[in-house]
Parts: structure tokens; sequence; C-alpha cells
């Protein structure tokens, strides 16, 4: 198993306040360490959502079905936090499924440990408000990026934003990511070094 500091730094990072460092312990026991193998589910389409995790290894794709067809809708990366957030606070189905594209180390929380550590963990609750606000600004930008730039402005602004990825990730992924068919994507990687 892992060190913590990786998810340590992280919640550090994240929470960006020396004076709430006295409560990082308590935040770290509360989860746990879990490996999820390459091809495992961390949910499924119809199910309730378990956990919420922090990815010390290993990549986690968001994707939904449309119309039989896999689109993958978000790439969670080593050292990023994520859920299918809605089925796990609200103990609804998930409309999506989360599954690892690789081996993955996870750290988990259950969502009482959760909801626990929001009521009485300033720390814990100073990184979650920072965490949500950082993915909404995210979350603009990629839309606005998909109505406003081209499919090879967009392949070019993720080559130099997260160039990983593209070692990482199978390349049909990264095109669904980036609303591009896979015919396109080859074209535009040939094109644009």
């Amino acid at each position: 198993m892992p060190s913590v500091t990786q998810f340590e730094t992280y919640l550090k990072k994240t929470i960006d306040n020396d004076s709430l460092d006295s409560q990082l312990p308590d935040v770290l026991n509360a989860f746990q360490f879990i490996t999820l193998p390459k091809n495992s589910f961390f949910v499924e389409e119809g199910d309730i959502c378990q956990y919420f995790c922090f990815i010390e290894n290993g990549i986690l794709q968001h994707s939904i079905q449309v119309l039989g067809e896999e689109k993958t809708t978000y790439l969670a990366m080593r050292n990023s936090c994520t859920a299918a957030l809605k089925s796990f606070k609200n103990q609804v189905p998930s409309r999506k499924n989360i599954r690892a594209l690789s081996d993955c180390d996870l750290w988990v929380i259950d969502l009482e440990s959760f909801e626990n550590l929001l009521k009485h963990s300033k720390a814990f609750y100073t990184f979650y408000y920072n965490l949500i606000e950082n993915q909404i600004y995210r979350i603009d930008d990629y839309r606005i990026d998909l109505l406003t730039l081209s499919p090879e402005e967009r392949y070019k602004k993720m080559l130099d934003n997260e160039p990983k990825l593209l070692q990482q990730v199978p390349l049909h992924y990264l095109a669904s990511f980036l609303g591009i068919s896979t015919r396109h994507m080859s074209r535009i990687r040939k094109n644009i070094k």
C-alpha cells in the first residue's frame, strides 16, 4: 500500500490554509485504500455510487451510452478526485459508468464518513468547497471550448495542457472526450505534432 503522502500533499494544496493542517490526520484516516483493476467499474450506470475517491495512480473514464455508442464525458487522472457525485450524495442510480482504463490505486470514503467530515472538519469542508469550485471552472471552460474551438484547436489545447493523456489514454476515448470522430482525430494527430 502506498504512503498517504501524495494524498496529503493534494489535500494541503487544495485547502491552501496552514491553520487547518492539524485536522488533516482525521481527514486522511476517514479514507481507505483500495485497488481497482483495469476495466473494472468504480460504478455502473443504474447502480448507486458507493464512494468518493482520490486517484493515487491510474485513470478513471466517465462514460455514457448514446444510441448504443459509448461516449467519454470525463477522464479523471492521477492526483485528482472523482465520483458519480449526484449518485453518491443523493444515493440515486448513476446515469454514467466510471471504469478503470488502467490499474488504479484509490483512496475512497463512503457517504456516512464523507458527511461526517463535512459537518465536523473545517479542513475537509474547505477542501471540498475548493475542489467543487475548481471543477465548475473546468466544466465551464470545457463547454465553452466545445462551442468555440475547432477540433484541431481542442486537440492542440489538450496537447499543451495534458500531454500525458496522449500516452496513457487510447485514441478513441480521447476523440470521444473532445467531441471528435476517431477518424478525424487520427488526421488531426498526423497534422499536429
